[in-house]
């Protein structure tokens, strides 16, 4: 909105001091984070006041873990404090009408209010169970149609890709380095010469228009697939204090850093990557998230003072999702989101591997020779023995590890 008064201002000749900073992306991403921040700080607090006036505090399954009863009555559904942090920063200072930012808001709302309505249930309604799975998987897979149509179809998502030769063609204009913009279905494949990968392709039995005209059989599926997994992984994971909280913060700022070049053609141009128009201001997004992110983090770091409920979790895993498919990056998301691949991978494999035995070898031997002490992996080390801060603690830079590598793609390929 800010941005738009300053538009205003300066087509009717009004000249405000400080008011031409709003040019700038990267004033108006400091400001967004800034203001996130501090947003999360002073009302998170004042949340969390009414939230345990109104006894939404956590209910908690005896699993046998140290601490875990002193947990009892901790409020949840703190991811209200990220959601209101984050809406308020990126109405004020990007452009609204900038259709990945329209995208993103919807995800915020859309995610966050599955979860909203499943911590409701369980809290005011009692129900242990909360909103049913399959009503969580429709909504993951509606906002998985509704991205996965935009990016398709919408005529201002576009990228622009470099000449093999550009340096031959004109090493002064960084424009004619680029092609003409165009409507693709190109993704980023991460450690791979030519870096780049059409859905099309995969329907070879076509001819390259045919294929062009039905790639979304392929591609919308796979972005449904992908917010699903990502969104249900952040809610896996979100089973210590400040794990989720922790891990999202280092996605996001990676994926701000990807969105910031990606959106500007002076760095496309240098790493020699895809310019995606209009992208830049996904950077204003992206850092305003990390803000509250931090902010909530504040209050959730050990021992907890608020959890952040399925209407943090959920929310956070579909718009770190949307961010990634958008920035044209999904396919870095198992390295990226490794942290969330694992755990997920962990409540499979110890589902699986106890299936399996208990089938072939019986109930006893299953039960006595399961893959994990306990899944998700976080609650496995801490019947290994330590303590609940060590291991978000060195998750996080596990996961900084993860997002070191990632940005190491942008040059090695």
């Amino acid at each position: 909105m800010l941005y738009y008064l300053f538009e205003y201002l300066n087509s009717h000749g009004i000249h405000v001091p400080g008011m031409g900073m709003f040019r700038f992306i990267s004033f108006r991403a400091g400001m967004a984070v800034l203001l996130s921040l501090l947003i999360a700080l002073v009302f998170g607090k004042k949340i969390i006041n009414y939230l345990r006036n109104k006894q939404m505090g956590e209910l908690v399954r005896d699993l046998g873990l140290d601490g875990q009863k002193q947990k009892e009555g901790t409020p949840t559904m703190g991811g209200l404090i990220i959601i209101m942090a984050t809406l308020i920063p990126v109405l004020l200072f990007t452009k609204i009408m900038n259709v990945y930012i329209m995208l993103l808001i919807i995800s915020v709302v859309w995610m966050g209010a599955i979860g909203f309505i499943d911590d409701y249930l369980k809290k005011i309604k009692k129900n242990k169970d909360g909103l049913s799975g399959k009503f969580k998987v429709i909504g993951q897979v509606g906002l998985g149609v509704i991205v996965g149509v935009t990016m398709y179809f919408h005529p201002d998502i576009t990228v622009k890709r470099k000449y093999a030769d550009a340096k031959e063609i004109n090493r002064n204009n960084v424009e004619a380095n680029f092609m003409q913009t165009e409507k693709s279905t190109v993704s980023t494949v991460p450690f791979v010469k030519n870096n780049e990968f059409d859905y099309s392709k995969i329907l070879f039995w076509m001819s390259p228009e045919d294929a062009n005209e039905w790639a979304w059989i392929i591609f919308i599926p796979m972005v449904i697939f992908i917010v699903t997994a990502v969104s249900n992984g952040a809610n896996i994971t979100d089973g210590l204090d400040g794990l989720t909280a922790g891990t999202s913060v280092v996605i996001l700022l990676t994926l701000s850093l990807f969105a910031y070049l990606s959106g500007n053609i002076i760095f496309a141009d240098y790493l020699n990557i895809m310019f995606l128009p209009n992208m830049g201001e996904t950077t204003i997004f992206a850092l305003a998230l990390v803000g509250a992110v931090i902010g909530f983090f504040w209050y959730n770091t050990y021992p907890a003072q608020v959890f952040m409920g399925d209407t943090g979790s959920l929310m956070l895993g579909g718009v770190i999702a949307v961010l990634a498919i958008i920035l044209r990056k999904e396919l870095l998301i198992p390295v990226l989101c490794g942290i969330f691949l694992i755990e997920n991978l962990s409540v499979v494999l110890q589902v699986g591997t106890f299936k399996y035995r208990k089938r072939k070898y019986g109930l006893e031997h299953a039960q006595n020779n399961r893959l994990f002490k306990m899944s998700p992996l976080h609650h496995h080390y801490q019947k290994e023995g330590y303590h609940e801060s060590k291991i978000v603690n060195r998750m996080v830079i596990i996961g900084v590890l993860f997002a070191i590598i990632c940005l190491i793609t942008l040059k090695v390929r």
